[in-house]
């Protein structure tokens, strides 16, 4: 789970890390008010997306007056920020953060990263901020700080130390520095952290430490122990069918092709999607039912699956192990009836009364393609999407 650039600051300055004063904006006006607030004569406005190289995509602009943040709030708020990192189709610009611009000599870089391989946090510092990490890996890895944290001791004030002096900061810096980095760690932490960036972290002239930007990803899988993040979620900056999915527990993740998947089970969705690529076809998602494969969750799984428009054909795999194949194909059925399914539907049911389920099917009346095999269910499903391409185009012309 990720949240926006002012709650990562929220986050940090709880834990006692020092960020620039700022204010969060909904509207043109909310962003004046907030930088007269604020006080000051310089102010950044930043666009809120859960993206980052937001300044390279014109989502953060310099102002030096009152006039200038409307404008730049007018001109942020209600379109789609487009970044490397977003995508073509970019991310929704729903509020603005108005900080406080105080001049500074240096940028630096501080991360925390879960390093699942060595199965430590890892710490990463350079002294070459303002840049993407992949930058700096590619054109200076020398000057990349890495500590490897041990579990069962936490960051130790001494790695801190060792950390601040390699940035080449100086004595009164150091101390500043080694309080923030500990902090940091703290928050990343305690809050079931994944990703913590901190990028630039900025030396100012009267030799401050400060986060001028933070970017926070945390464990899903933690959030019913961190009920504050968890309302920290901004679902407009997701793929809404994702979010629709997890509202009904399903397993969803969007692609590109023109073949939707509704399986059970993530490791039969796997071999469903490779199976349809070598059949010649493009899954156009990941969709996991799960076991309990009841007429609701299937009728949901229809509408998201036919929420997006590429989708030319409907591929439904089921191996029943904990579930029985005439419960399944009660739902497919009921699914089927209750959502207007205006695509070829392929039907594989392997497992427990499948004869039982089969037989369903067969005396449902519905226009449904059946298979016995993953390989034939994929290649009926990329023949029948071949077809309905087809139809599709000659009715164009």
């Amino acid at each position: 789970m990720d949240v926006h650039e002012y709650q990562a600051k929220e986050l940090l300055a709880s834990f006692g890390v020092a960020v620039p004063k700022g204010a969060i904006a909904f509207s043109p006006d909310q962003a004046v008010y907030a930088a007269t607030e604020l006080g000051g004569s310089f102010w950044a406005v930043k666009a809120q997306i859960h993206a980052g190289a937001r300044g390279k995509a014109g989502g953060i602009k310099l102002c030096r007056t009152y006039n200038e943040v409307r404008d730049a709030a007018k001109d942020l708020l209600g379109k789609r920020l487009v970044t490397h990192q977003t995508g073509p189709e970019g991310k929704p610009v729903q509020r603005v953060y108005v900080e406080t611009a105080d001049p500074f000599e240096r940028e630096l870089y501080l991360g925390y990263v879960l390093d699942r391989k060595a199965e430590r946090v890892r710490v990463i510092a350079s002294q070459r901020g303002g840049m993407d990490i992949e930058e700096i890996a590619a054109k200076e890895p020398d000057s990349l700080i890495q500590v490897v944290v041990e579990p069962a001791v936490g960051l130790q004030q001494f790695q801190a130390r060792e950390i601040a002096f390699q940035l080449g900061l100086n004595i009164k810096q150091v101390s500043a520095a080694v309080k923030t980095i500990m902090n940091a760690y703290r928050a990343f932490r305690d809050c079931d952290g994944t990703m913590l960036e901190i990028n630039p972290l900025v030396v100012t002239k009267d030799d401050r430490v400060l986060a001028l930007d933070a970017k926070m990803s945390f464990d899903d899988n933690a959030m019913f122990r961190r009920p504050g993040i968890a309302d920290m979620h901004d679902p407009s900056q997701g793929d809404p069918r994702e979010a629709q999915a997890a509202e009904h527990n399903l397993s969803y993740i969007g692609l590109e092709g023109e073949i939707g998947c509704i399986v059970n089970g993530a490791g039969l969705a796997m071999a469903t999607m490779d199976m349809i690529k070598h059949a010649g076809g493009e899954p156009a998602n990941f969709l996991d039912v799960g076991g309990g494969a009841s007429p609701e969750r299937v009728a949901t799984a229809f509408r998201l699956v036919l929420s997006d428009r590429n989708v030319k054909a409907i591929l439904v795999n089921i191996f029943a192990g904990i579930n029985r194949c005439d419960w399944v194909a009660e739902g497919v059925v009921q699914a089927a009836r209750e959502v207007k399914i205006d695509v070829p539907l392929v039907v594989r049911l392997a497992g427990t009364n499948v004869e039982a389920g089969k037989k369903i099917l067969a005396e449902s009346g519905l226009d449904l393609i059946t298979a016995d095999t993953l390989a034939e269910a994929a290649k009926k499903a990329v023949d029948a999407c071949a077809a309905a391409k087809g139809h599709h185009d000659t009715t164009q012309h």
